[in-house]
């Protein structure tokens, strides 16, 4: 077991609040294993990477020393998790849930050792529990209480639909950690109520209430939205390596960092190296193709990641730079910054001439749009610049 401090300090990294994290040093003081919970509703048949941020979270604690418990939500799933609906959710059937189910089995072992993983179907205790403790679960809360929930309080404010077995979704999830005699619990923001459903339970049936660890949820492709696969805004982790790299490299510098600290393995050392390469001058493209070669490097293997990165390139070449293809040498001595190699270079006027094409997003370097006027390429560099549709040059800065 790591140190206290140690530990708490890769557990909180990422993590957007914890419930309560006092409750939580206690617990790792005392120096056993603690069990782990995250339920996934099998409510598709593949997970994307905005799942895998509370994987990832699972293997920490794994490589913490503690028991994980992947929670396969075949019983929840029958009911329809109503988080963050507007509408009812239709439920899906039993044959649904089962064979998606399998396949959740075979993709968090791409992230999770199998060994050291207990994977837990919440039929088997939500069907002992029986219609007449069914009951008895739900009049433990009130109407009033569920209403609390902003999704629910949204939409009976609003005249919308709320059925009667949506209420029994946060009751349920919260008697999967009594079932579980879970000691911490993880999930996405938008969860809380139904993570702190859980705490409640177990207080009532005598049990050390759980710690709640919420985690941020993934933006998708376009940066705004929740990664979901109904917006199509998702990179899958079964999508084929080439598909990956492309939805990888088409995400904003900005969202590029987000990714990294939930997704990524590295070190926070290594990623704030990173970061303030960039800062520095670094082309945020070559960054980019870190990450997205170690995502597919861990869903499918490096040389499927090698492959993908040549894929792009050569797909680039084809698609955008001419057969005759000037190549020049810029001779500085030193770095330069973009707007002066493009003049040095003759593809454009002059410096207020480049400033003004990086603005209206007319300079690539690569394929990669340039948004940064004062961009520092670095000595020795090699690499396809772009000037508006019909100037191109390959321009080694020595």
């Amino acid at each position: 077991m790591t140190d206290v401090q140690t530990a708490l300090a890769e557990i909180q990294r990422g993590s957007e609040e914890i419930l309560v994290e006092a409750e939580l040093i206690e617990k790792l003081k005392e120096g056993r294993p603690l069990r782990i919970k995250a339920g996934f509703d099998p409510t598709a048949p593949d997970l994307h990477l905005g799942h895998t941020v509370l994987i990832n979270k699972l293997r920490t604690f794994q490589q913490l020393g503690h028991e994980v418990i992947f929670l396969i939500g075949d019983f929840t799933g029958l009911i329809g998790d109503p988080t963050g609906k507007n509408v009812t959710r239709k439920p899906l059937t039993k044959e649904q849930v089962l064979a998606n189910a399998e396949t959740y089995k075979e993709q968090v072992f791409k992230i999770l050792d199998p060994a050291k993983t207990r994977i837990e179907f919440n039929s088997k205790w939500m069907e002992q529990l029986g219609s007449s403790g069914m009951i008895k679960l739900a009049a433990r809360q009130t109407v009033a209480r569920m209403l609390e929930r902003d999704d629910f309080k949204k939409r009976y404010q609003g005249g919308q639909a709320i059925a009667i077995h949506e209420f029994l979704y946060p009751l349920v999830q919260g008697w999967d950690s009594v079932a579980l005699e879970a000691d911490v619990e993880l999930g996405g923001t938008d969860q809380k109520f139904n993570l702190l459903m859980g705490r409640e339970l177990q207080k009532e049936e005598g049990q050390k209430p759980q710690t709640v660890l919420m985690m941020p949820l993934l933006e998708g492709l376009d940066g705004v939205q929740k990664m979901s696969k109904s917006l199509n805004n998702y990179i899958g982790i079964t999508d084929a390596p080439n598909e990956m790299f492309g939805k990888v490299m088409s995400i904003s510098d900005e969202l590029m960092w987000r990714y990294y600290d939930l997704l990524s393995f590295r070190p926070i050392s290594e990623i704030d190296a990173l970061k303030q390469k960039m800062a520095d001058g670094a082309n945020p493209r070559d960054i980019k193709i870190e990450l997205a070669k170690e995502l597919i490097a861990r869903f499918h293997d490096e040389a499927a990641a090698e492959a993908a990165h040549q894929d792009f390139i050569q797909r680039f070449s084809k698609n955008a730079i001419p057969d005759d293809l000037e190549e020049k040498t810029v001779e500085e001595g030193a770095n330069m910054m973009i707007g002066g190699l493009l003049k040095a270079a003759g593809l454009v006027g002059g410096t207020s001439e480049a400033m003004r094409m990086i603005k209206q997003g007319a300079v690539k370097i690569d394929g990669e749009k340039v948004s940064d006027t004062k961009l520092e390429i670095e000595l020795g560099s090699t690499a396809v610049y772009q000037v508006g549709k019909r100037k191109f040059a390959k321009i080694t800065l020595a």
